[in-house]
């Protein structure tokens, strides 16, 4: 009877349990799981903001009426004015049929005929049609008949335009290279994105510049953040305003600190490009963000400067949780400042250095606004990360497709890190036992 109390007082426990957490577990898969998700799955298609036929997800062929019968009354209109002006009557008239005939085949269809009329009437009426009544689904047969008619009268009409002197040939030649816009395809491919991207060297070197500039800055700033915070945490007068006016540079937002450094590192009044060319770090002032090295370098200056008070912050946050009465017994034991430090401090700030890596790390990988503001991703791509090289492919050049792929891999690339850092540097602290 005890043991009944007991499990049925643990399963109680952990049923509330679970009904704590879940509000965040939802939170969590609404914030961070299910944009991954999407992204993910807008990734397997050829999604192309400019290109209308492929600005949304299609599994299926379809056909849009407003975009066929803004062509093809046009079309027949035009080859007909030929015909009857006498200009290649014989080449155009088997044109007219076969375009008619094709017209009947998709008027005819039960699924499209009503469609078709009301899409008709409402252009007809200067009104405005609605993507749900314009596009229309159509087999697989129809949809490579409309496009091997579409490709044939193209084909026919230019080569008949070197012979024949059309009367309106910029309108008969337009109207027969957009008949077939009209088609819409399936624009599934799949891990085609990925593909391209794996062997694509632009993103590799990406990833290297993103590398590179998250191994440097982190590590600089670790050293230095250390530093400051084992000073800031020493008794000495002014202390709460040092720790205050640390933090400033921190506190300044990324997009006006970027702007900043760029007019710092301007290469005519740039007071900062001035000190590093007197002290010869640069040949000449203009070199400091027009080389690959030196724009590099100036990034990663203005990161340290910028996050550096966020690492000491978190840094001494876990110094103050040492206790004074070790460094007290470890002097009295004969054990110098340094060997304190080695000893005691970083042994007993293993757990804070662990989250201040893993959080700067992280939040240098996914660099975005410093870089933009500052270079742009230049010169010459050389300071490009991977999260400026996908927002470059799917807003600057509306590749939704290829940009969501990329945002997968940075997700991957971020998902490694966080389990490079638990597993070899922090798994006691999510130790179960």
């Amino acid at each position: 009877m005890t043991s009944k109390k007991k499990r049925k007082k643990l399963f109680t426990e952990k049923t509330a349990g679970y009904y704590l957490v879940a509000p965040a577990m939802i939170l969590i898969f609404l914030i961070a799981i299910w944009p991954v998700l999407q992204s993910f799955y807008f990734s397997l298609f050829d999604l192309k903001l400019n290109n209308p036929t492929k600005s949304e997800v299609h599994l299926s062929y379809d056909i849009d009426l407003e975009r066929y019968l803004n062509n093809y009354p046009f079309l027949i209109g035009a080859i007909d004015n030929e015909i009857k002006n006498g200009n290649g009557a014989k080449e155009l008239q088997p044109i007219k049929d076969q375009l008619q005939s094709l017209d009947k085949k998709i008027h005819s269809k039960s699924d499209i005929s009503s469609k078709y009329d009301s899409v008709n009437d409402k252009l007809m009426n200067f009104e405005q049609v609605s993507s749900d009544l314009s596009i229309v689904e159509i087999n697989r047969t129809m949809a490579k008949e409309y496009e091997n008619t579409s490709e044939i009268i193209d084909n026919k009409i230019q080569k008949l335009s070197l012979k024949v002197k059309f009367s309106q040939e910029k309108k008969l030649l337009g109207l027969a290279s957009g008949y077939g816009d009209a088609l819409i395809q399936p624009n599934f491919i799949g891990f085609q994105h990925y593909k391209e991207n794996l062997t694509s060297s632009r993103m590799w070197k990406a990833i290297g510049n993103t590398t590179t500039f998250t191994i440097i800055s982190v590590f600089v700033e670790l050293v230095l953040g250390l530093a400051i915070a084992l000073l800031i945490n020493k008794a000495f007068i002014g202390r709460g305003l040092i720790r205050a006016s640390i933090l400033i540079p921190w506190a300044i937002p990324t997009a006006v600190s970027a702007l900043m450094w760029k007019f710092l590192y301007d290469g005519q009044n740039g007071i900062v490009a001035k000190i590093f060319a007197d002290i010869g770090l640069v040949d000449k002032m203009e070199k400091l963000l027009v080389t690959d090295t030196g724009a590099m370098f100036s990034v990663i200056f203005s990161d340290v400067w910028k996050t550096t008070p966020y690492m000491s912050l978190l840094l001494l946050a876990g110094l103050q949780t040492i206790p004074d009465s070790l460094y007290e017994a470890a002097s009295i034991d004969g054990a110098g400042k340094w060997k304190q430090f080695m000893k005691i401090t970083l042994p007993l700030l293993k757990s804070s250095i662990l989250v201040a890596l893993l959080f700067r790390t992280l939040d240098a990988f996914r660099v975005f606004d410093l870089i933009y503001v500052l270079t742009g991703g230049g010169p010459a791509n050389s300071t490009e990360t991977i999260s400026i090289l996908a927002y470059k492919v799917m807003f600057s050049q509306t590749n939704f497709g290829d940009g969501s792929a990329l945002s997968v891999i940075v997700f991957i690339c971020v998902a490694i890190i966080s389990m490079i850092y638990i597993k070899f540097l922090g798994r006691d602290l999510l130790n179960d036992r």
